[in-house]
C-alpha cells in the first residue's frame, strides 16, 4: 500500500488498512441509522437487523450457524472469553490447560493468570520451522486436559499449524479445542468444520474491518461463563450495547473475503516469494525463517546476523514494517517465537516480519526491496 506520505506500508499483520467499501458500508450507522439495537422501536431494529445481517456474512465465511458468533471488541477478547469463559465454567472437569510455546500474548498471559488460580499449564513446542509435531500433544494430554489452545496461524514467521490432526486429539482425550484465528482469516481459508474446533478468535482489523470488534466462534451447545456481565446482549455471553457500526463493517469485510480469497492468495504468495527471492540474492547469508513450512501467503521473516531490526527500520523512514509482532516491545531481548524455534539470539535481533496485503502491488514490493537492500548494504559497509 502507498501511503498520502509516499511510504510502503508493509505491516499488514499488525494491522490492515480498512477497505473504501467497509467504510461505506459503515456509514450509516455512524449518522442517521444510530439505534440501539435493544430498542423495539423501527430505528432499533434497523440496527438489529445489521447485526444479524452481518453475523450472516461472517459465518458464511467461516462455515458456522450465526448464532454460534459472539461479538466481542476484538481478537485479545475473544481470546480471554474463551479460556477464562471454558476454565472458569468447567473446571470441575479438569484444571489442566495446554497450548503452544509460540501463542500471542492474549492467550499466554491468560494462562499465567490461571496458573496463579491453581490450573496447571504445559506448553507445546514447535520444531525449528515454527510447527508442532502432533504426537507432541498426545504425549502430554491427559483425561484430565479441558482445554487445548493453538493458534491457526503464527504472527511473526506466518507458520500455519495442523489444527485438524491437534483437535482431533483433544478430542478423543475428552477435551475441548480453542484456535486463535486472527493472523489466518482473509489469509487463507479458515473454516471451521474443517478445523474441527470447538472455538476460534477472529479479529476485524486483521481482515480490512475497522479495529475494536472481532467475534468468538463458540461451538453449539458449548457453554462458557461471560467475562463482561450486564444485560442479555449476545445471548447472554457478552453484556454491552453492541458496537453496531463496526460489527458492519466486519460482517461487510467478511463479505469481501468470502468474493476474493483465492485471488488475494495467489496474488500474496507471488509478492512474497518475489521479495524473499531478491533479499536472498543479495545476501545469501540471511536466514528465511519458517522458510520450509507451510505459511500464509503474504508473511516474509527474515533474519540477519550483522544488524539489528532496530537499525535497519530507523533507515527505513518510509518503508513501514516490523522487528517482529506489533504487540512486543524494544527490549532488546528477542523474540519468544523465534527463540522457541531455535533462532539464535544475534538472528533474533536482527529480524524484520514483512508482511503483505490486498492493497500491494509489484511497483511498491519493487521500491521497497531495492530501499531495503541499499540500506541494508550501507549499514553493513558503515
Amino acid at each position: 500500500m502507498l501511503l498520502a506520505n509516499g511510504g510502503i506500508y508493509l505491516d499488514y499483520n499488525a494491522t490492515t488498512p480498512i477497505d473504501p467499501q467497509v467504510v461505506e458500508a459503515m456509514q450509516p450507522y455512524l449518522h442517521s441509522n444510530f439505534g440501539n439495537p435493544s430498542s423495539s422501536h423501527e430505528l432499533g431494529r434497523q440496527s438489529s437487523r445489521a447485526i444479524q445481517d452481518a453475523r450472516l456474512h461472517i459465518a458464511g465465511l467461516l462455515r458456522c450457524e450465526p448464532n454460534e458468533l459472539i461479538f466481542t471488541s476484538g481478537g485479545s477478547e475473544s481470546n480471554n472469553l474463551a479460556l477464562k469463559g471454558i476454565t472458569h465454567k468447567h473446571a470441575h472437569k479438569g484444571m489442566h490447560v495446554i497450548i503452544s510455546a509460540v501463542e500471542h500474548p492474549s492467550i499466554s498471559n491468560v494462562c499465567q493468570y490461571l496458573m496463579e488460580e491453581g490450573f496447571r499449564v504445559s506448553f507445546l513446542p514447535v520444531n525449528g520451522r515454527g510447527v508442532i509435531d502432533p504426537a507432541e500433544l498426545g504425549e502430554i494430554i491427559t483425561s484430565k486436559t479441558l482445554l487445548v489452545s493453538v493458534m491457526h496461524a503464527n504472527n511473526e514467521v506466518g507458520s500455519i499449524q495442523p489444527i485438524r490432526e491437534l483437535s482431533d486429539i483433544a478430542h478423543d482425550a475428552g477435551a475441548i479445542f480453542h484456535t486463535d484465528a486472527a493472523q489466518s482469516v482473509s489469509k487463507i481459508p479458515v473454516h471451521v468444520d474443517e478445523l474441527g474446533c470447538d472455538l476460534m478468535s477472529v479479529a476485524s482489523h486483521k481482515m480490512y474491518g475497522p479495529k475494536g470488534v472481532g467475534v468468538l466462534y463458540s461451538k453449539q451447545g458449548l457453554t462458557l461463563e461471560p467475562i463482561i456481565h450486564g444485560a442479555s446482549q449476545e445471548a447472554g455471553k457478552r453484556a454491552g450495547t453492541e458496537n453496531v457500526a463496526s460489527i458492519v463493517g466486519m460482517g461487510k469485510a467478511a463479505e469481501l473475503v468470502t468474493g476474493s480469497l483465492d485471488e488475494e492468495m495467489e496474488h500474496l504468495t507471488a509478492l512474497r516469494d518475489r521479495f524473499q527471492t531478491d533479499l536472498k540474492e543479495a545476501f545469501p547469508q540471511i536466514r528465511v525463517n519458517a522458510a520450509a513450512a507451510k505459511r500464509l501467503p503474504n508473511t516474509l521473516s527474515v533474519s540477519f546476523r550483522e544488524l539489528t531490526a532496530i537499525q535497519i527500520i530507523e533507515n527505513l523512514p518510509d518503508i513501514y514494517l516490523s522487528m517482529g509482532a506489533a504487540c512486543h516491545r524494544a527490549d532488546g531481548k528477542g523474540s519468544g517465537v523465534l527463540e522457541a524455534m531455535g533462532v539464535p539470539l544475534e538472528y533474533q535481533l536482527g529480524t524484520l516480519r514483512i508482511s503483505l496485503g490486498r492493497f500491494s502491488d509489484e511497483n511498491q514490493v519493487t521500491l521497497a526491496t531495492n530501499q531495503l537492500i541499499k540500506t541494508i548494504k550501507y549499514l553493513l559497509n558503515q
